[in-house]
């Protein structure tokens, strides 16, 4: 594990959520070289299997911002990057970093960052209280319909107004950002060759990982070094496996995600 006691404070953090990608066509896609930017960075240039805390993303991202990443999906204990304060955690280690607030946006401020949230599915539009709910854990947040699940372009224009964010900064103010990338969930018909308009399939969620792929370095470049990454996913999602369709749902493809960490030097 991670020391992250030497990490925070003297890096950024960039929590990269990729709203709703399923760990087998992440896999695959990385298997097949559909996905070289990934590839390039991720350790050992691939994805590591776990357990989200949440089958949608409002419950995987209020646990995810409470210190409870994606559990390894294999037998434990797995101590945790970051942990709330409390007795009796089995889960915390002499390398987790331990903050005395409810969410981990509030500790990292308490420690001298920044924190931002550039949103993307409907969770992070600020169009009221629930959509506000996330956001409002960040100092600064940014939600737009370009950044949303209905614009084809959407995680190029997050990563324009990441670039803004990152360029105001005062160089001595550390960072803390999360970016929800929306263009995996439905609708992702418009991401595959020849789809029908509102036929979502496992391939068109492929090939908006391949759009995510050819962009997402952007994101990666205009980070300040030294960065700690943490990119994964917040939950699957299920194109007809046993008749289901979407998430929300306990079933295998809807907890099993893709997760990576790395840093950028």
């Amino acid at each position: 594990m991670r020391d992250m006691n030497a990490i925070v404070g003297t890096h950024d953090l960039l929590l990269v959520t990729l709203d709703t990608l399923r760990y087998d066509v992440a896999a695959e896609s990385m298997a097949a070289g559909r996905t070289p930017t990934l590839k390039a960075v991720l350790p050992d240039g691939r994805w590591e299997r776990r357990h989200t805390p949440g089958s949608f993303t409002y419950a995987a991202h209020a646990a995810f911002l409470a210190g409870f990443l994606p559990t390894p999906a294999r037998p434990g204990p797995h101590p945790r990057l970051f942990a709330a304060e409390f007795a009796g955690s089995e889960t915390t280690a002499p390398g987790t970093w331990v903050f005395d607030t409810a969410d981990l946006p509030a500790g990292l401020a308490q420690a001298g960052y920044h924190t931002v949230c550039i949103g993307g599915v409907g969770f992070f539009n600020k169009r009221g209280p629930l959509g506000s709910a996330l956001p409002g854990l960040f100092a600064e947040s940014h939600w737009e319909p370009e950044f949303g699940v209905t614009d084809p372009s959407s995680l190029e224009h997050q990563i324009a107004r990441a670039e803004r964010v990152v360029a105001g900064l005062p160089a001595d103010r550390r960072l803390f950002m999360l970016v929800n990338v929306s263009a995996l969930h439905q609708p992702n018909w418009f991401y595959a060759a020849g789809a029908a308009r509102g036929e979502d399939s496992r391939a068109s969620h492929a090939a908006a990982l391949e759009y995510v792929d050819r962009h997402i370095g952007g994101l990666f470049a205009l980070m300040r070094r030294p960065c700690l990454v943490i990119i994964c996913s917040d939950h699957g999602t299920a194109y007809g496996e046993d008749g289901h369709t979407g998430h929300r749902i306990g079933h295998e493809i809807v907890w099993t995600v893709p997760y990576a960490e790395f840093l950028l030097t």
